[in-house]
């Protein structure tokens, strides 16, 4: 463990579980969290739960598990750097899409459509909300309560985003909890927001590596872009005779490091300006853990290129259609059929939020079996596997 910096959490002082634990000789209470999250259901079904491309499409595409270690470690070296609890954004990293739905952001988007269409008082699906709700009350472990039974700051860090509707049902369910700084417009600790933005520069940098693997993008396309056209040159300046795939990993190796240099050295200097000296401080202070104005438009631009060149490629476009259409039906035939739910989602109230659990937890393989199980094997879902 590093030295921790004054305004780093600590898990001595943490704010605790909802369920008392008697401390553990061995680790502190932030490790207990991450060995906790790493033993989950939740935890082995991302292996199996898209990033971009479908799990099927191909062994070496980055699915929710790999980008997770992946953010995971990244979160850990920013952490170093800064002074922070390594073990707390380790945690929160390993937690953060445990809500994840299959077939990724396409699959969420579907689930929200049809979850707001049947219920629309609940509020839609918020795979944050989610994951919370996996480690609190889904998971099913230990003997004398729900879920992980985390610490605060754990699962303070998870819920990155929250409406303020479901901040509110959070609140009524758990007075001063974690919803309670999206209705005081508060902050998370560092730790959390460290791993929210180690999420966003693993998978900018990576999506381009799958891109390229599948044959979606062309390096040259990378090169329309301002910062990597000169991190581009920095790397052939120091190989001339570099090219191919060893070409793109150094590219994106050094895109990496830039990035995390640039927060490391911007998150400094915010700290300093805000006169930030202790966890409290953080919480009363804007957002600290930032990009410098330069490198955050840089990624902004990176972000609407991976967004016209990749998500929206048609061969992806096409693929995410179907997977939209799988999820919806799945929800329209459960509502319809609660007896093809498992017993324990069944007799869950309301029905609405029981299937949306229950598909939310589905693998991309489990999802489509089940669609075909539902459908029959002309089903769309045979056209994805």
């Amino acid at each position: 463990m590093n030295q921790l910096a004054p305004y780093a959490s600590r898990p001595d002082q943490s704010r605790g579980r909802r369920y008392p634990l008697p401390p553990d000789p061995h680790r502190n209470e932030f490790q207990r969290d991450r060995d906790r999250i790493v033993h989950s259901t939740a935890f082995r079904r991302l292996v199996y739960k898209t990033q971009v491309f479908l799990n099927h499409e191909g062994d070496l595409f980055r699915t929710r598990l790999t980008h997770t270690l992946e953010v995971a470690q990244m979160a850990r070296s920013l952490a170093r750097r800064l002074g922070l609890h390594e073990d707390l954004c380790e945690a929160i990293s390993l937690a953060h899409d445990l809500g994840h739905t299959p077939f990724g952001h396409a699959g969420q988007d579907a689930l929200d459509e049809a979850y707001r269409a049947a219920a629309p008082e609940a509020g839609g699906f918020e795979h944050n909300l989610q994951s919370l709700r996996v480690v609190d009350l889904l998971e099913e472990r230990y003997p004398d309560h729900p879920g992980l039974n985390l610490c605060f700051e754990t699962r303070e860090g998870i819920l990155k985003h929250c409406s303020r509707r479901n901040a509110e049902a959070l609140e009524r369910d758990d007075p001063g909890g974690v919803g309670r700084r999206f209705l005081e417009r508060t902050q998370p600790s560092l730790e959390a927001q460290l791993a929210n933005l180690a999420d966003s520069i693993a998978y900018n940098a990576h999506d381009l590596d799958d891109g390229v693997r599948a044959g979606l993008l062309e390096y040259e396309q990378l090169l329309e872009l301002p910062l990597l056209a000169q991190l581009h040159g920095q790397a052939v300046a120091a190989h001339p005779t570099l090219n191919g795939r060893r070409l793109l990993y150094t590219l994106l190796r050094g895109l990496i490091a830039h990035l995390v240099d640039d927060t490391a050295r911007a998150t400094l200097a915010e700290i300093a300006r805000h006169g930030v000296d202790s966890s409290h401080s953080v919480r009363r202070s804007p957002p600290l853990v930032r990009m410098s104005r330069q490198t955050g438009e840089h990624v902004q631009t990176l972000q609407a290129f991976l967004r016209e060149r990749l998500y929206r490629h048609p061969q992806v476009w096409q693929t995410t259609r179907a997977a939209q259409v799988v999820i919806r039906e799945l929800f329209t035939a459960y509502l319809a059929q609660p007896d093809e739910l498992p017993i324990a989602h069944r007799e869950r109230r309301p029905l609405e939020a029981a299937v949306a659990d229950y598909i939310a937890g589905m693998t991309d393989r489990f999802a489509l079996r089940e669609h075909m199980r539902l459908f029959g094997a002309g089903s769309l879902a045979a056209q994805l596997t």
